[in-house]
């Protein structure tokens, strides 16, 4: 039987798990759920039924993993805990100084009514976290290192549409060069997080706003740009259609460790991605964990997990004796 996923938002993350589901045939989109007109939607998968988010809970038998494409900074908060009260969930909550708070929420809400939460799903949290914990287990005596872009930052770019007098914007992640070559020369430099990272910001205004005060609000937010040096540019609608339609990004993780007999000998751990689409990416990745998510529920867990404790075997299609061909 096909694991029939529930689509919460339906936007370009939904549209990438769509994507994904059509490459994966042990999944199937069962519904989509949106706080627009349900009649407005049009889905890529020809047939799908399109609900008001709010009659979620009506159809928590004909979904087995719902995986909840809302933004960070305002929905996934209030949505995941909410929707576990009646579904296996999955999302992508990217606020790292919020997960902790995030996991009890929903862990405990999942707990009462034995659902499944998986939450902090994509590549950074998610993948960049796995090997991070990798590079730090079998490298104790060393340091750990990430750096993001140059790319779209989906999370920070709707953190941004979300300041009074913002029509339109898109966030890019910038790592700064010599940061990045002070850490692959072994050089292991300590570098605050002003050091590692630029941001640039391209934003549409409402006609009529105090760029002025959109520019401080958006240089002075919390957890996402008042810790770097942040450049904000204001341009018009068509600037931003015509120059920043896309949505790639890229990452590296570094674990730079010493072994060997007194620590003489030098390590480096490099894990990298490239990345056309990060939605779409992101997508396929809440995908793999919603696979989880619902063989969790099978073996009967209840509660909430991230992706640090998830084994390997519980995400892929493949089952049993084609395991062994990842060993050869």
């Amino acid at each position: 039987m096909s694991i029939r996923i529930g689509l919460y938002g339906y936007g370009n993350l939904s549209k990438g798990v769509e994507y994904a589901i059509m490459q994966n045939p042990d999944t199937v989109l069962a519904a989509v759920f949106t706080r627009r007109d349900p009649s407005t939607v049009r889905t890529i998968t020809q047939g799908v039924p399109v609900y008001k988010s709010e009659d979620a809970p009506a159809h928590k038998d004909e979904i087995d993993v719902m995986i909840v494409c809302g933004g960070s900074a305002t929905d996934l908060p209030v949505q995941t805990p909410a929707l576990a009260e009646y579904f296996n969930v999955v999302d992508s909550f990217d606020t790292h100084v919020r997960i902790a708070e995030h996991f009890k929420n929903v862990d405990k809400v999942a707990k009462e009514n034995g659902t499944v939460g998986v939450i902090s799903v994509g590549w950074d949290p998610g993948l960049f976290s796995v090997n991070h914990i990798y590079g730090d287990a079998v490298l104790p005596v060393g340091r750990d290192y990430a750096f993001w872009g140059k790319g779209v930052s989906q999370g920070h770019s709707d953190a941004i549409r979300r300041v009074e007098g913002v029509k339109d914007a898109k966030q890019y992640t910038v790592p700064v060069p010599a940061a990045l070559d002070a850490v692959r020369s072994g050089a292991n430099p300590d570098l605050t997080t002003r050091q590692k990272h630029t941001r640039e910001c391209f934003v549409v205004a409402e006609e009529g706003a105090d760029k002025a005060r959109i520019e401080k609000e958006i240089k002075e937010m919390p957890n996402y740009f008042a810790d770097y040096d942040t450049t904000v540019t204001f341009i018009t609608q068509e600037e931003l259609d015509r120059d920043h339609s896309g949505l790639p990004h890229q990452g590296f993780v570094f674990r730079c460790g010493s072994i060997g007999k007194n620590g003489e000998d030098r390590a480096m751990i490099e894990y990298r991605l490239t990345l056309d689409s990060n939605p779409e990416f992101t997508a396929s990745v809440l995908l793999a964990y919603a696979r989880a998510a619902y063989r969790l529920s099978a073996e009967g867990f209840r509660g909430c997990r991230t992706v640090l404790d998830i084994a390997p075997s519980y995400l892929t299609a493949k089952t049993g004796d084609d395991l062994f061909a990842y060993l050869q």
